[in-house]
C-alpha cells in the first residue's frame, strides 16, 4: 500500500513539473499496482514483497524490450525503456554490486551444501528467495555457475 501512495504523490509531483518521461515511468507503475491488487485471490491488497517482485518484474520487461529494440535499431524507443527502466529502479532496493553478490551467494552456497554444477538448482531457489529485488536473476545464475565451477 505504501508503494501506490508515494507513486500517487510523485505523479502528482511529476505533473506539476511537466515532467513527463518520469509521469510515463510512474504510471505505468501505477497500472501494475492496481492490476495486481484487483487480480483473482489478491484480496485488494500488496504485500511488500508483492511490490518488489512487482517491480522487478517491469524492470524485467523493460530491458527484454530494450534488447529487442535495439536489435532492431529502433534507438527512440530504446530510450524511452531506459527512461522507465531508471524511474522504476528508483523504488527498488539498492542492488548488490558483484562482489556483494559473490560473496551473498558463496554463503548460500555453504547453507545449502552445493559442490557441483549439478546444484545450481538448489541454490538458485534459496538465491533467489534471499536476493529478491537486490539483484538480477540472469546476474544470479551467472555467478552462481561460475562459483559452483570452481
Amino acid at each position: 500500500m505504501a508503494l501506490e501512495q508515494t507513486v500517487n504523490g510523485q505523479i502528482k509531483s511529476a505533473m506539476l513539473a511537466k515532467d513527463a518521461t518520469r509521469l510515463r515511468g510512474l504510471r505505468a507503475i501505477k497500472a501494475a499496482v492496481i492490476l495486481a491488487k484487483t487480480a483473482e485471490g489478491a484480496g485488494g491488497q500488496l504485500s511488500e514483497a508483492g511490490e518488489i517482485k512487482l517491480l522487478t518484474k517491469l524492470v524485467k520487461q523493460r530491458k527484454d524490450s530494450l534488447e529487442i529494440y535495439q536489435q532492431q535499431n529502433r534507438e527512440d524507443l530504446a530510450q524511452k525503456e531506459r527512461e522507465e527502466i531508471e524511474v522504476i529502479e528508483t523504488f527498488l532496493p539498492q542492488q548488490l554490486g558483484e562482489a556483494a553478490l559473490k560473496e551473498a551467494l558463496t554463503k548460500i552456497i555453504a547453507a545449502t551444501g552445493a559442490g557441483s554444477p549439478a546444484d545450481i538448482g538448489k541454490v538458485m531457489g534459496v538465491a533467489t528467495k534471499q536476493l529478491a529485488g537486490q539483484a538480477d536473476g540472469k546476474a544470479i545464475s551467472a555467478a552462481v555457475k561460475e562459483l559452483l565451477a570452481k
